[in-house]
């Protein structure tokens, strides 16, 4: 099992890091969220102001389970907010090669205090996560093999849209489901706190988006991830995903998705740009969260 404030940990300082990517997060590759929330904590250590306010990312290669180098370079450093331009880049594998980029990132921070106030979010109406069956629970048996997933514990709400559960019916690009991660559900760094909404941001698109899809052979990684962080989520354990795909033209497939505290509050929002590969262009597959071990 991974541990996502360890495995999330980078060294260095001056604008100088480096991380290790772990194998304990691979999805259909290292999951592309947890790739950017290592950029945003490098962000972090050259933050003056300790409030991320959002993120957003470029994914440009699959990373191999290696070392990586992270170079952060302040843009704007003002009293209010900040501006800090993140690219990780790593060497391929026994190539001998010069480190190449795999993600290119700017995250702003802002200070908090007084300013112009509303909420009229509305968090889906959904049973709360406790009582609620977990994955293996309703597919004792699902197959596959994707060690992210044991990371992350789930309570499924749609039970008639699992893929492996007889008369499933999956037909319209959307989903929302309760997760927490394993075996630490919250931090109290802001710059990790956020990255849990950050890792859902991007892991949750492909699955809203290929819900009308189940049998399609195209792979659907993302290109890019947006969040932007409307509070912090310290004490929630539970996180709610709401995420939808409505459209799906020309090889793009866009999706815009929700992260909401059990009490109700929006925590984060954003989205991701999906591209359609053809098979056989060298990505690898997903592995769906309901069609993978989501609990140990």
């Amino acid at each position: 099992m991974g541990d996502f404030e360890l495995d999330t940990r980078v060294e260095g300082s001056n604008g100088k890091y480096t991380a290790a990517i772990s194998p304990d997060w691979r999805a259909w590759g290292p999951a592309g969220g947890y790739v950017a929330a290592i950029a945003l904590r490098a962000a972090g250590m050259e933050a003056n102001i300790k409030r991320p306010a959002s993120f957003s990312g470029h994914f440009i290669r699959f990373a191999d389970y290696a070392p990586v180098d992270i170079d952060v370079t302040p843009v704007h450093s003002g009293r209010r907010a900040e501006s800090i331009h993140v690219v990780i880049r790593q060497a391929p594998t026994d190539s001998g090669q010069e480190p190449r980029p795999i993600l290119q990132a700017i995250v702003r921070t802002a200070a908090e205090g007084p300013g112009l106030e509303h909420d009229v979010t509305q968090m889906p109406d959904v049973p709360p996560p406790h009582g609620l069956k977990t994955f293996l629970d309703l597919v004792p048996d699902p197959g596959g093999d994707s060690p992210f997933w044991e990371n992350i514990e789930s309570r499924i709400i749609q039970v008639h849209r699992l893929a492996n559960f007889p008369d499933s019916v999956a037909d319209t690009p959307d989903m929302v489901e309760w997760y927490r991660f394993r075996p630490t559900a919250t931090f109290d760094d802001p710059f990790v706190d956020a990255g849990r909404a950050l890792l859902f941001m991007d892991v949750m698109a492909s699955f809203a988006a290929t819900q009308p899809h189940p049998n399609s052979d195209y792979q659907v990684p993302n290109i890019d991830v947006t969040c932007w962080f409307h509070q912090p989520a310290h004490d929630a354990e539970w996180l709610l995903v709401e995420y939808e795909a409505p459209i799906a033209k020309g090889a793009l497939m866009g999706a815009t998705g929700r992260v909401w505290a059990e009490d109700g509050r929006l925590i984060a929002s954003g989205g991701s740009q999906m591209l359609c590969i053809t098979p056989g262009a060298g990505v690898p597959m997903s592995n769906h969260p309901k069609t993978t071990p989501a609990e140990a």
